[in-house]
């Protein structure tokens, strides 16, 4: 037997969060075949690496992220700092679900055909995203959609589970989720959970004043199938203490049977639309020129006291459009005119993206630590917030080596193991024989995130080896190879 590539002496952290142990790796036809201790002189392999005084990892998983594969077909963020795996469709967003009158657009399984023929640089899994089966169908912005409506929907939502999705998205401070009520929500992750899938949200709210209700309504969902907790913060929430009260809402769903988790990017500083800072009044299907001419001093005292709230006209910087890398407090300073008025007038709820620095480090670094919750990026190679190009990296650097906030084979597995078992992804997130080789050889103290918020797309460094399906695609800080991802379906019921 001759193997594709043999690591020999590193010391594997397989991901389940056991004791790490020093081993030699086979692989044959993208698949981990041996683990162990053999005979050189049985064993042939066309290529060695040693492994010795390094440690070997599964490729990281993504559980929530963002991306174009037609844009952006490398996906060289995600892979400089281990990720091999991303999971796409997020925040109640995804193509086009049909083919039918009520698509717009390329229609998801053509889409995921095409990915398939791109080969993209990681693996992709792919969501359901609620608000775009909403559009696709009569429900569109109704509170109450009609019978048809749901009928619609579900139709929609099985096509989608059909072509292998994990599950549905939902993102419920966008439009038209903010719409939607919870029985409908409800109705829908009755069909989820009948399929094996799972819900992601971005949740009604992730305000300190209203996320317990918007946990809920999320665990309401979770009597039918498993619920994740997109991204968790609580904004303007502050110390362990809260960070505690939040874990035990989960503990306590957990104690009843509810398959409840929550995904991370490790930063305090959000980066989303500018729309989450306008009322729902100013916002489609409303007419934007009309509020502002009909409503325009109401409009204009909800801003001011919205960023107030939010710690002021300097923690919202400017991601995209003609004020990228600005705060509003310098925007306001340039152009002469209070910071609503800038919002209101120069921005409007479409003009851009924004980072919003309204986190507290002690509240979020419980989170993080909570056993259920493992890590993403809501990054994509576009996105002009630091998380998009150092999230994995951080998670090594600063959490487990620095804060120390748990052991490295805890880290790992909030990566790897943890990930792959929530979303129900086969095969892959731990060293097992029979798993796909996406794999990580590294030293951990090499592992740094370069990217700032002064100059976010820097790629991260310090991966000796990255390896997808069985393919080496990246070695120190050289890509090399053919693109070697897959678009990942999930094996039906």
């Amino acid at each position: 037997m001759t193997y594709d590539l043999l690591i020999t002496g590193a010391t594997l952290y397989d991901g389940t969060g056991h004791t790490p142990y020093l081993a030699d790796v086979w692989v044959k036809d993208g698949e981990i075949c041996l683990i162990g201790k053999h005979n050189a002189a049985s064993y042939a392999a066309k290529k060695i690496i040693n492994g010795e005084g390094l440690i070997l990892t599964p490729g990281f998983i993504d559980a929530h992220a963002h991306g174009e594969p037609f844009k952006t077909p490398a996906f060289e963020n995600f892979l400089s700092m281990g990720v091999t795996t991303i999971c796409l469709g997020q925040d109640g967003f995804s193509p086009d679900l049909s083919e039918d009158s009520y698509s717009s657009g390329e229609p998801l399984g053509s889409w995921m055909n095409r990915v398939d023929a791109l080969t993209p640089g990681v693996n992709i899994v792919m969501f359901a995203g609620h608000n775009t089966i909403r559009m696709q169908t009569g429900a569109k912005y109704k509170t109450e959609p009609a019978e048809q409506d749901m009928t619609q929907m579900e139709q929609l939502l099985h096509e989608a589970l059909d072509l292998g999705c994990f599950g549905m998205t939902t993102g419920l401070e966008y439009n038209p989720g903010f719409n939607c009520k919870t029985p409908e929500l409800d109705r829908l992750a009755q069909l989820v959970g009948a399929r094996g899938g799972m819900i992601m949200s971005h949740m009604r709210s992730e305000n300190d004043a209203t996320i317990v209700p918007a946990i809920e309504e999320l665990l309401s969902q979770g009597k039918y199938c498993p619920v994740q907790i997109s991204h968790i913060k609580v904004v303007y929430g502050k110390g362990t203490d809260r960070a505690e009260e939040i874990c035990r809402l989960l503990d306590e769903a957990r104690a009843n049977g509810i398959k409840a988790t929550a995904d991370f990017y490790p930063y305090t500083a959000s980066y989303t639309s500018i729309e989450i800072l306008f009322p729902d009044w100013a916002k489609l299907p409303h007419n934007y020129e009309e509020v502002k001419t009909t409503r325009g001093e109401e409009l204009r005292q909800y801003l001011k006291d919205k960023i107030e709230q939010r710690n002021g006209p300097e923690a919202t910087l400017i991601g995209t459009g003609p004020f990228k890398g600005k705060t509003l407090g310098q925007l306001a300073t340039e152009l002469n005119k209070p910071f609503e008025d800038v919002l209101m007038e120069d921005i409007g709820p479409y003009g851009a993206f924004g980072a919003y620095f309204i986190m507290d480090e002690a509240l979020q670094d419980a989170l993080l630590k909570y056993p259920y919750t493992m890590l993403c990026t809501d990054g994509s190679p576009f996105m002009n917030h630091p998380r998009s190009f150092g999230s994995f990296a951080k998670m090594i650097q600063t959490f487990v080596l620095k804060k120390q906030l748990f052991p490295l084979e805890e880290g790992i597995r909030k990566m790897t193991g943890l990930t792959a078992e929530t979303i129900g992804i086969p095969d892959r997130g731990l060293i097992k024989p029979g798993y796909k080789a996406d794999l990580l050889l590294f030293d951990p103290t090499e592992i740094k995130e370069n990217a700032t918020y002064e100059n976010p797309m820097q790629l991260s460094s310090g991966f000796r080896y990255v390896i997808v399906n069985g393919k080496i695609v990246k070695e120190r800080e050289d890509f090399i190879g053919e693109r070697a991802g897959r678009m990942l379906r999930k094996p039906q019921l």
